[in-house]
């Protein structure tokens, strides 16, 4: 699945030093799309619109492992413009960041 993001060196960091942890914030905000994109497949499967005939506990344990894969697949992607309006917040980089009361 995804790993853990380190927290370690974070807080010791200056204000102005998120150039080089720019490719950390890219994989938080993919990672982030990811587990959206998860939820709106798991809602998606939960509307069923009929009776699935060969259905176990089996087949849904893979669907679901199928399921995480496509959107970590389509995260990578960048298509959806989760992860890009994440990584635009937390970067400082919104457009809104001059103060000029627009």
């Amino acid at each position: 699945m995804t790993a853990p993001i380190s927290f370690s060196g974070a807080a010791s960091a200056p204000a102005g030093a998120a150039g080089g942890d720019g490719a950390e914030l890219r994989k938080a905000a993919q990672a982030f799309e990811a587990v959206i994109l998860r939820q709106m497949l798991a809602s998606m499967r939960q509307a069923k619109l009929g009776d699935d005939l060969f259905g176990s506990s089996a087949t849904d344990t893979f669907r679901e492992m199928g399921d995480a894969r496509m959107a970590d697949s389509i995260a990578a992607m960048r298509q959806f413009g989760i992860a890009d309006l994440v990584e635009r917040q937390f970067s400082g980089a919104s457009g809104h960041a001059g103060g000029d009361g627009q």
